[in-house]
């Protein structure tokens, strides 16, 4: 199946190349028997390198390939020559993905733009050849630096998914059939909760040309943020959405109540998600009629703006889809201002 395709969490065994040694030769030929150093230097040990791709949507290759490892450095050669570098490893991740130390926990890196590179283990560096320790004391060295070790180490690959819209609700809240509607998205569908196992990603073709991405998180129940249900492995998606589409059915017991129990979640395990945009969408509209909708007027959180919706009738999606815009670009130019002013290209006075 294809959702057991998707695979946001992998840990792997990362050796670097070790650095190539510097050689220690003196010159020799047919005209000079006594000839002063010329010993080149090691080559560098192959790095092992994370490089983003927006090509790619799963850590799935790295399932089947739990170690990794660089080629060594050449040695120095005679005549000044260098040796050969190590081959550098190139791992391509989706955008979006997290490297930190599994024996620390400590964070690393993230990846977050196509092409984008980071050296997750770094080779060795060369060793020196002898011609760098030649002294007007010492004219003739004859040794050289051995390479430097490369490194070794389990390192932690974390795919955070990257989209416009995280929708965020509970088990069988119509999220995945909402995604169907509006994309092309094609989620597993059914009337029992926990259809979703694994975030799906979605593109909504919106009006003249732009489009924009909606990531289907797999449903929350309270006290994931402690780990229970799918606990951590959905809630890091929602970190990198830039707007939050709260789903909600019309025909839940308690909208607002239901309401604060997703909002909890999320603030209990990241607080700064509370600072997100967000809307809520009471999806389900086809189960009830214009009667119903008025009378549920006055359970609906105050704070937050919403919006009827059906995916099957198409009710309010057009609707939906501009106010989801209307965030996003907000969102969008408001992220550009940060780049300006973090490189300089115009001052906040102005």
């Amino acid at each position: 199946m294809a959702n057991q395709n998707f695979i946001d969490y992998v840990k792997i065994h990362c050796t670097s190349g070790h650095g190539g040694a510097g050689s220690a030769h003196l010159h020799r030929s047919k005209i000079t028997s006594m000839g002063g150093p010329d010993g080149g230097n090691g080559g560098r040990g192959g790095h092992i390198i994370l490089r983003g791709s927006q090509h790619e949507w799963t850590l799935l290759k790295f399932k089947y390939r739990k170690h990794v490892k660089a080629t060594h450095g050449g040695p120095g050669q005679e005549n000044n020559r260098f040796g050969a570098n190590g081959k550098d490893v190139i791992l391509e991740v989706p955008l979006g993905t997290v490297a930190k130390d599994a024996e620390t926990g400590e964070f690393l890196y993230e990846i977050t733009e196509h092409g984008e590179e980071y050296i997750l283990a770094p080779g060795g560096r060369g060793g020196l050849g002898n011609t760098n320790f030649k002294t007007a004391t010492n004219r003739t060295p004859r040794y050289a630096q051995p390479g430097e070790e490369g490194q070794e180490g389990w390192k932690i690959l974390e795919l955070k998914m990257l989209a416009d819209v995280g929708l965020v609700g509970f088990p069988n809240a119509g999220k995945s059939t909402f995604l169907a509607s509006v994309t092309a998205a094609k989620p597993e569908i059914a009337s029992y909760p926990f259809t979703t196992l694994v975030p799906n990603l979605g593109i909504v073709q919106y009006r003249d040309g732009r489009s924009f991405a909606i990531a289907d998180i797999p449903g929350i129940i309270e006290g994931a943020h402690q780990g229970k249900g799918l606990g951590h492995r959905f809630l890091r998606h929602i970190e990198r959405n830039a707007t939050l589409l709260f789903c909600i059915p019309c025909d839940t017991d308690s909208i607002t109540d239901t309401y604060n129990v997703l909002l909890n979640e999320l603030e209990q395990f990241n607080p700064e998600l509370l600072d997100k945009p967000r809307i809520l969408a009471l999806t389900k509209r086809d189960l009830i009629d214009d009667e119903l909708e008025e009378m549920l007027l006055s359970e609906i959180p105050k704070d937050v703006p919403y919006i009827f919706i059906s995916a099957i009738t198409g009710h309010g999606i057009t609707e939906l889809n501009d106010q989801l815009w209307s965030f996003i670009n907000d969102s969008r130019k408001e992220a550009a201002t940060r780049v300006a002013f973090d490189e300089g290209w115009f001052d906040e006075e102005e």
